[in-house]
C-alpha cells in the first residue's frame, strides 16, 4: 500500500473537535484553561524572536491574559445582549449556539493533546455543567486572534512579549522556511479561519452585519439574534434551512504537471506573473461540475493548447493565502504537438523539458531558490500591493490572484528533514498507450538521443568551468506540491507505463 504523502501545511496537527463547537460550556472552558496559548494572528503574521537572536523567527503564541485586552470582557462566547453575561436561558437558540457579537472573532483551532485518545472521547455531554468543563480537558486549546481592525498602537500590541522576546509583524509567506509540520499545520488552519471572518462581515442574504458563532467556525446574521429589531424589514432568508455562505469554504486548484509519451519530457510553463525564469507546474481552480479528471484536462488545454489523457492523482497541500486545497495531478501527453499560450494568455512561455535538464536544475544550489528582490516582485505580484508595509499587511489575498501562481509556494522555503513521507505511486498501461505504441517507439528514440545530447553539453559544461552562479531557469521547492511532482518525476518517483515491442509494459 503506498504511503501518504504529507505536504507542507497538512497533517492538521490538532484535534479539531468540530462536534463540540456549538456548546459555550466548551468554548468558554477552552478559553480560560489556565496553561493554554493562543495564536494571534491577522493578515500579516504576529512572529517572535529572541532578543539574543533576532533571526530566529517564529510564529507568536500569546497566553489567555496576553490578549485579554484585545478580545473584551467575559463571557466571550454566547454573549448576551450588552455582552455582560450569557445569553438568558429564554432566548437561546439554534442561532446563539457559541454566539460572539462583541469583540473581534475569535477562531477556536484545536486541542494540541497530551494522550493521543483523549480527545477523541469527549462527547458533548460531558460539557453540560461548566463546574466540571476544565477538568475534562487534557491538553492545550489553541485560538486565533485577527487583530488587523483593532486600532491600538504598535506598541500596545506588542507589549505582551515575554521580557526575553521581541514581539514583531512579518509577510505571511515569508515565515514558511522556518516552519516545522507542527507549526505549519496550525498556521494554515489560523490564517484561512482568520481570514474567512474578516471577509464575511455582512450577510449574503440581506445585507445585514454579521455575528461569530461555533468558534469562529460558522457566521450568522444579526437579524437572527433574539433582541434584533427587525419591524419593516423582510425576514432574512437565512431564517430557514442550510447556507453554504454561513460556513467556512475551500477553493480546489488542481496543480498538474504532463509528462510525454516517452516518460522523458515534462511539460513547465511561465506565469506571466512569475519573476526571473522561474516556471512551475501548470494550475487552475476548479469549476462547477468537474471532477479532478476534468479540471486537469480543460487548464491543460486553455493554457498550453495541450491534450491530456491517463489523468492521476498525487497527493494535495492545503494554501492558506487565503483557503485552497492544492490537488496535485499528473497526466500524459504528446510532445510532438505544437504548444499554444495564446488561448487564455495566462502564460508567458511554456516548453518540454528533460529529465537531464531538471535533474541539473534540482542540483544546482539556486535552483529552486528566489533572490530576495524576485520574493518581493511576486508577492508583489501576487498581493497587488508593495510589500513595504511592516504594520498594514492587511491586503487580502483574493480567489483570483492567480491559480498559476498556486502551483508553488514561496521559493525561499527550504525543505524540513523527514517533513513527508514519499508516495508510492504505480499506473496501468492504457489502451490509449498500446495504440499509440509505434510512435512511441519512435519518440522514445529520439528522446534518448536528445537526452544523451543534453548530457554530454553538461558533462562538457562542467568541465570547462565551475557552476554557473545562476541556473537557465529556476522551479518551485519541494515544499510545495508543484515542486513535489517535478522531483517525484524527475527521480522516477512517479511514471507511466512504457509500451515494449512486445506489447508488454515497463515504468518509464
Amino acid at each position: 500500500m503506498a504511503e501518504t504523502h504529507i505536504n507542507l501545511f497538512g497533517g492538521s496537527p490538532l484535534n479539531r473537535l468540530s462536534w463540540l463547537r456549538p456548546s459555550q460550556i466548551f468554548l468558554n472552558a477552552a478559553s480560560s484553561f489556565p496553561p493554554r496559548d493562543g495564536c494571534s494572528s491577522n493578515r500579516a503574521t504576529l512572529v517572535s524572536a529572541p532578543r539574543d537572536a533576532p533571526s530566529d523567527i517564529r510564529l507568536a503564541y500569546l497566553s489567555t491574559s496576553d490578549v485579554e485586552p484585545f478580545i473584551g470582557n467575559r463571557p466571550w462566547f454566547a454573549q448576551s445582549q450588552d455582552g455582560s453575561a450569557l445569553i438568558p436561558a429564554a432566548d437561546a437558540n439554534h442561532h446563539t449556539e457559541g454566539a460572539r457579537h462583541l469583540g473581534p472573532p475569535l477562531v477556536f483551532l484545536g486541542l494540541e493533546e497530551t494522550d493521543a485518545q483523549s480527545g477523541n472521547a469527549l462527547p458533548s455531554t460531558d460539557f453540560t455543567d461548566p463546574s466540571t468543563a476544565l477538568a475534562k480537558l487534557h491538553g492545550t486549546p489553541y485560538f486565533a486572534l485577527d487583530v488587523g481592525d483593532l486600532t491600538l498602537p504598535l506598541e500596545q500590541l506588542t507589549a505582551a512579549a515575554d521580557t526575553d522576546r521581541k514581539l514583531s509583524w512579518a509577510e505571511p509567506r515569508a515565515l514558511i522556511a522556518g516552519m516545522d509540520l507542527f507549526e505549519a499545520g496550525v498556521y494554515a488552519e489560523a490564517r484561512s479561519m482568520v481570514d474567512w471572518n474578516a471577509r464575511n462581515k455582512f450577510c449574503p442574504g440581506c445585507g445585514s452585519p454579521t455575528y461569530s458563532m461555533w468558534g469562529g467556525w460558522k457566521i450568522a446574521c444579526t437579524s437572527l439574534l433574539p433582541w434584533a429589531n427587525n419591524e419593516g424589514k423582510k425576514p432574512c432568508p437565512t431564517t430557514r434551512g442550510l447556507h453554504n455562505f454561513t460556513h467556512p469554504r475551500t477553493d480546489p486548484v488542481v496543480i498538474m504537471i504532463a509528462i510525454d509519451e516517452t516518460g522523458d519530457k515534462i511539460l513547465l510553463g511561465r506565469n506571466k506573473k512569475f519573476p526571473g525564469k522561474f516556471y512551475s507546474a501548470l494550475a487552475g481552480f476548479m469549476e462547477p461540475g468537474e471532477s479532478f479528471e476534468d479540471a486537469v484536462a480543460r487548464e491543460m488545454w486553455e493554457e498550453a493548447g495541450v491534450k491530456v489523457w491517463s489523468v492521476k492523482y498525487h497527493s494535495s497541500q492545503p494554501w492558506p493565502y487565503p483557503a485552497n486545497l492544492m490537488v496535485g495531478c499528473y497526466a500524459r501527453a504528446d510532445s510532438t504537438q505544437p504548444l499554444r499560450i495564446d488561448l487564455d494568455n495566462e502564460l508567458e512561455d511554456a516548453g518540454w523539458y528533460t529529465r537531464a535538464e531538471i535533474l541539473a536544475i534540482l542540483n544546482h544550489a539556486d535552483g529552486t531558490n528566489f533572490s530576495g528582490r524576485d520574493n518581493k516582485k511576486l508577492n508583489e505580484a501576487i498581493e497587488g500591493k508593495s510589500s513595504h508595509d511592516t504594520r498594514d499587511k492587511t491586503t487580502h489575498d483574493t480567489p483570483q490572484s492567480g491559480a498559476g501562481a498556486l502551483a508553488h509556494s514561496d521559493p525561499n522555503i527550504e525543505r524540513k528533514e523527514g517533513a513527508a513521507t514519499e508516495p508510492k505511486l504505480q499506473a496501468a498501461a492504457g489502451a490509449k498507450e498500446q495504440a499509440a505504441e509505434p510512435k512511441l517507439q519512435q519518440a522514445a528514440t529520439e528522446s534518448k538521443l536528445q537526452q544523451a545530447a543534453t548530457e554530454s553539453k553538461l558533462q562538457q559544461a562542467n568541465a570547462k568551468a565551475p557552476e554557473s552562479p545562476e541556473p537557465p531557469f529556476r522551479i518551485p521547492p519541494p515544499t510545495a506540491i508543484a515542486g513535489v511532482l517535478i522531483k517525484d518525476w524527475a527521480e522516477g518517483k512517479i511514471s507511466f507505463p512504457r509500451i515494449s515491442e512486445r506489447g508488454g509494459a515497463s515504468a518509464l
